[in-house]
């Protein structure tokens, strides 16, 4: 058995090694844009659904109290689709500009990712340890016209409102609601 794993180990090696050498000879074609979500994503999700890839899971999330979300490779495009559509058509963002997301990884955290992919939206991760002094620079620097967080953590985005002239949208992710946010989970 262990041969076996060697010499698998040694094919993909000398195959990365092979994709190396013609990136660096310039041999190798590039697209001129990628997008993962397009790309990638909805590609495997296509193959998925004509049988020629078989079904995985392309996202799979376990809470600590063992609640869990699976999602095929179709459903996540599908999600992701909806939720870029929610940045673009109900938060009115465009292609580059910025979105803060403070969240605890959440099945959205990996949503938005996907979704900001999609539609061209920079997306600005941010632990969930972020003071209001951080969430201030942060939304000054980035100049970002959305803010993506959880109810726990929208009071520190409230308090620093007024110094944030760039905000357009407030995203509030959970079930959870509060005045002048919209909940993501309903627009989705």
């Amino acid at each position: 058995p262990s041969r076996t794993f060697h010499r698998n180990n040694r094919l993909l090696t000398s195959q990365i090694i092979s994709y190396y050498e013609s990136i660096n000879q310039y041999k190798k074609e590039l697209p001129e844009y990628f997008n993962f979500a397009s790309d990638v994503l909805d590609e495997w999700a296509r193959l998925e659904k004509d049988g020629r890839k078989p079904a995985n899971p392309a996202f799979w999330w376990v809470n600590d109290k063992g609640e869990e979300v699976k999602l095929s490779f179709e459903e996540l495009g599908a999600l992701s689709r909806k939720a870029a559509n929610v940045l673009s058509k109900v938060c009115g963002l465009q292609r580059g500009d910025r979105v803060v997301a403070v969240l605890p990884r959440v099945p959205e955290w990996w949503l938005l990712n996907v979704a900001c992919m999609r539609a061209g939206i920079v997306l600005i991760p941010g632990t969930s340890q972020l003071t209001a002094k951080d969430i201030l620079y942060r939304l000054q620097a980035s100049k970002a016209k959305c803010f993506v967080t959880d109810d726990e953590r929208a009071p520190a985005v409230e308090s620093v409102l007024a110094g944030s002239q760039f905000l357009k949208s407030k995203l509030l992710v959970g079930k959870g609601s509060r005045d002048g946010w919209l909940n993501l989970n309903e627009l989705l």
